[in-house]
């Protein structure tokens, strides 16, 4: 008689349990696979005095992305001052106040009546032409939630090892006042952006970065240069005329940013 190997209910449980697990994570990259192509970005161009300016909403911070597209669509922003602009730093809108445009007024006050949560995300940061959300300070907002409305887009400047040092450090004098143990280190590859690309590396982890620059770097830089009083407001009104929203799944990039 031939020798036979006996049934192995063991081998057979190992087999199964093999294949489930094979297929299980297989489904899952498919469906991570297919979420990914299913992912739609916001864009949002500011017609302004200056002329177009196109940004990309960033998904990682939802609150903010869905109220600035809430407000695009309201025409909320349409009317409203680039109030505050230095050269080198930033340029900054949103105040609702500011529709009404008095000469040498000083706006930055106003809003939609409410703040958002802070969204700072790890991996995201004031590199040159991101999108950030303004708001008071920590002795008055320890939480550092963000203004409803006013945003800034930065403009900044080249850091050379020695600032990013200063930065760094101003960080975390900032953080342990506010009672935030944890040290923050600028890692290599921000380094090298704000070394060669530029920023604001200063306020990182203080400020929600919500999306960024993909068209119109010119008109920011036109904006930026602009003669101002001394209260950063430009001496000529600088405006958004009106806003308009899309949806794509295609990731632009401003390739100078």
């Amino acid at each position: 008689m031939k020798n036979t190997k006996p049934f192995n209910l063991n081998n057979s449980k190992l087999i199964f349990f093999s294949f489930f697990v094979t297929l299980f994570f297989s489904s899952l990259f498919f469906v991570n696979d297919l979420q990914a192509k299913r992912e739609r970005y916001f864009y949002v161009t500011l017609n302004t005095t200056a002329g177009d300016i196109t940004l990309r909403l960033y998904n990682e911070t939802p609150l903010h992305r869905d109220n600035f597209v809430k407000l695009v669509k309201s025409g909320f922003y349409s009317g409203v001052l680039f109030h505050r602009v230095i050269d080198n730093f930033m340029i900054q809108s949103g105040d609702p106040d500011s529709k009404t445009r008095e000469k040498g007024k000083l706006y930055g006050d106003g809003g939609p009546g409410y703040t958002i949560p802070a969204e700072i995300i790890p991996g995201i940061y004031h590199k040159k032409g991101v999108l950030a959300a303004a708001r008071e300070s920590d002795n008055t907002n320890p939480k550092r939630e963000s203004s409803g409305s006013q945003f800034y887009i930065v403009k900044g400047k080249i850091f050379d090892e020695q600032a990013l040092q200063t930065a760094q450090d101003r960080i975390n004098s900032r953080n342990a006042a506010n009672k935030i143990t944890e040290i923050h280190t600028i890692p290599p590859k921000w380094r090298e952006i704000y070394k060669t690309k530029g920023g604001t590396p200063h306020l990182d982890t203080q400020y929600t970065v919500f999306g960024e620059l993909v068209k119109g770097a010119d008109v920011v830089e036109k904006i930026s240069v602009t003669k101002t009083d001394s209260n950063d407001r430009p001496l000529e009104d600088i405006y958004i005329i009106s806003t308009k929203i899309s949806k794509s799944r295609k990731l632009k990039t401003e390739e100078l940013y």
